[in-house]
């Protein structure tokens, strides 16, 4: 079994099994990104209220991410501090994965979508924490970049899983009105297996530190809350300043995530719900899903590399949110499905560091104490963009757009280069890294 100390530096493998939970987080969360869209489309949803369908998984995330993130911070079981929160996540997202293609009605997958994000949120936003705590800070740029190495492979795979399945002849891709394709269910199926499996490795091969005898015990749940209000609104000031780069980059991720399968299977295959061009389209957006994935699994090999050369994480984040809006911007372009992957690479490349260079700035900034909460704080700046996202897209692509929901996804690719840009009023972490922040302990 593995045991990290934080005094000396760890070993790539260390690093890999601590981080190799997230390659089942993100095939789950990767079948839901690629899918849902379409499910709710199968099941009869309109394009304009696809937004509002999505709205349940960033609510979620807004309610559980803080208090789990508060709670891990002052748990210990025989289990450990974060482990427990990652085995009860797993259980109920393998639960909700194997339910969800067997929705009968669209208020159904909605609910399944509810459960499975908060139940996703319980399991991932401890496991970025579990990074910070275990790994010196000298090193913890090399350890976000591999969980993004994990992430990215957990996301090639689940996102080109239907289309693998039905072209290899292992299920059936087509659908009637109302019914979800047999490869949705299998790859889902398929996902939840993965999901808990990997989730349970790291419980078992990476053990924990026991917490400081005068580490925080958990208070009854209205201290706990007031505590909660008091930590975020004394939030470090670079992670105020980081939290403007996560808002617009995640609001580009969800432009995308939201019409771009829709998008595609419209304007590209030329078809409509429930044919088989549109059916073509959709199994292509998995493909341009699997593509960017496949391209941020590959780049961050080249992360872990440039960290351990000491190449600064917001130099490694501005190329790749620079990058991705490139990507984005250019998806309009293309007359061909084809050429939609040239897209892709941009988008794969701005995937990497956003799931890596963020959190490598931020652990370096908060009280190593309060890891946990804000790091699950840190998490609205991913979740208001999604609920933005959701109450706004609908009306703007029915009522402004004509239906173009293209036109969004290219929007998407405007987020990033503000983000981009907004990356220069973050301090740099040799500023910001262990300095005391006034009233950053909640009382």
């Amino acid at each position: 079994m593995t045991t990290p100390t934080p005094q000396r530096p760890l070993s790539l493998p260390a690093l890999w099994n601590m981080s190799f939970g997230f390659l089942g987080i993100q095939f789950g969360w990767g079948l839901q990104m690629a899918n849902m869209s379409a499910i709710y489309q199968y099941l009869g949803a309109s394009e304009s209220t696809i937004p509002l369908l999505w709205l349940a998984a960033p609510v979620s995330g807004l309610l559980v991410q803080p208090i789990v993130g508060y709670y891990s911070d002052r748990t210990w079981t025989r289990l450990g501090r974060r482990r427990p929160y990652f085995l009860v996540g797993a259980i109920l997202a393998s639960l909700a994965l194997i339910a969800m293609p067997n929705s009968s009605s669209l208020w159904m997958a909605a609910g399944l979508l509810w459960i499975l994000d908060a139940s996703v949120n319980v399991s991932m936003e401890p496991f970025r924490a579990f990074v910070g705590d275990l790994v010196p800070p000298a090193q913890r740029q090399v350890g976000y970049a591999m969980q993004s190495l994990l992430i990215g492979l957990g996301a090639v795979l689940s996102s080109a899983l239907p289309w693998l399945l039905t072209h290899s002849g292992l299920a059936s891709g087509s659908a009637t009105p109302g019914t979800i394709p047999q490869s949705v269910h299998i790859a889902f199926y398929v996902g939840a297996a993965v999901f808990f499996i990997s989730v349970l490795y790291t419980i078992m091969t990476t053990r924990e530190h026991p917490p400081a005898p005068d580490a925080p015990e958990a208070p009854g749940p209205g201290r706990a809350l007031a505590e909660i209000f008091t930590g975020i609104r004394s939030m470090p000031g670079a992670m105020r300043r980081l939290a403007v780069v996560q808002f617009f980059s995640w609001l580009g991720l969800f432009c995308m995530w939201i019409y771009f399968t829709p998008a595609i299977a419209r304007s590209v295959f030329g078809g409509t719900p429930g044919s088989p061009e549109y059916q073509r389209g959709v199994e292509w957006g998995g493909v341009c899903f699997a593509t960017y994935n496949g391209v941020a699994f590959a780049v961050a090999f080249g992360l872990v590399a440039l960290a351990k050369r000491g190449v600064a994480a917001k130099t490694l984040h501005r190329v790749g949110l620079l990058c991705a809006g490139g990507g984005l911007l250019t998806v309009g372009l293309w007359p061909t499905p084809e050429l939609l992957l040239v897209s892709m690479v941009g988008v794969g490349i701005g995937w990497a560091t956003i799931l890596s260079m963020p959190y490598a700035l931020l652990a370096n900034a908060i009280p190593p104490a309060q890891m946990g909460f804000y790091m699950g704080v840190f998490n609205f700046f991913i979740v208001l963009p999604q609920i933005l996202a959701a109450t706004v897209l609908g009306p703007v692509v029915e009522h402004v757009l004509g239906g173009r929901a293209l036109t969004v996804v290219v929007a998407g690719g405007v987020c990033m280069a503000i983000a981009a840009l907004s990356l220069a009023l973050v301090p740099d972490p040799e500023n910001s890294a262990g300095t005391p922040h006034p009233g950053s302990t909640p009382a």
